[in-house]
């Protein structure tokens, strides 16, 4: 009698554009891209009931180029080979960038340390063609050093309700966001860093529509410690679109720690 192959725990990084896909969560009649990845994974192990397990669930439209999944399989092949074998059934939008062997234990979701997310902003005129999927485009121009310093007030353990649209299944709406930044890169464009130990639905999306409001001159910085003390989803701005919205990366506690921020 046989011995069957042992269980590995494979932790992949994978990206995406976020576009074309209605998210990471698999959905009845909808393309996601947990569907697509588990799919082109499956036809290479052979494995029907192989799952993706993510560091979190990206909305329809939010991009990825640091996703952190893990997968227990019992393939036999090395993980290099996974990547080349995955990427060639996998579409243009989607892409596994790397895969090794975790800890039996590993999960992706629950070791998460840090999660850091960016938001990037056009701001010139006319629209730009190139960047639209991208980044969210702002028709008046924005004040970056008046944006950084409400994004400062961010920083910190907090209770973020203002910035969460309503989810039944959060257990807290306390977070620590460990930096936030806004920077203007290029002459028209700008990038809203945010690292934390974990988000609520919808909450960079929220937090860039209240520095939206600020950059705008509609609100000073400071305004962004009343919204916090509301304890209120409308005391905030409004949610930015998901086009401009990037998972840039996930730590965990081997990891070494990256340099902040990295425009």
């Amino acid at each position: 009698m046989k011995t069957p192959p042992p269980l590995r725990n494979l932790r992949f990084t994978v990206r995406y554009d976020g576009t074309a896909f209605h998210g990471w969560q698999t959905q009845p009649g909808f393309r996601t891209v947990q569907e697509t990845f588990e799919a082109a994974l499956q036809s290479v192990t052979q494995e029907p009931r192989l799952r993706a397990n993510p560091s979190g669930r990206t909305d329809a439209g939010v991009h990825a180029v640091g996703q952190v999944v893990n997968v227990y399989s019992v393939t036999r092949h090395a993980g290099p080979v996974l990547v080349k074998a995955v990427n060639a059934r996998l579409p243009e939008d989607v892409c596994v960038r790397s895969c090794d062997d975790a800890p039996q234990s590993f999960c992706a979701n629950k070791d998460a340390v840090k999660k850091r997310y960016r938001y990037r902003l056009y701001d010139g005129r006319p629209q730009d063609p190139f960047s639209r999927r991208y980044a969210h485009h702002s028709r008046k121009r924005l004040d970056e050093t008046a944006m950084d310093a409400g994004a400062k007030l961010m920083v910190g353990r907090h209770d973020f309700r203002c910035f969460e649209t309503n989810y039944p299944n959060r257990l807290t709406s306390v977070r620590t966001v460990y930096a936030a930044t806004v920077v203007r890169t290029e002459p028209e464009f700008l990038h809203f860093d945010v690292e934390a130990d974990g988000f609520l639905y919808n909450m960079v999306r929220a937090m860039t529509g209240t520095l939206l409001k600020v950059g705008r001159g509609e609100w000073p910085p400071e305004m962004v410690t009343a919204i916090l003390a509301a304890l209120d989803r409308r005391a905030a701005g409004p949610n930015a679109p998901p086009e401009g919205l990037c998972l840039m990366s996930v730590t965990y506690p081997s990891a070494p720690e990256t340099t902040w921020p990295t425009p």
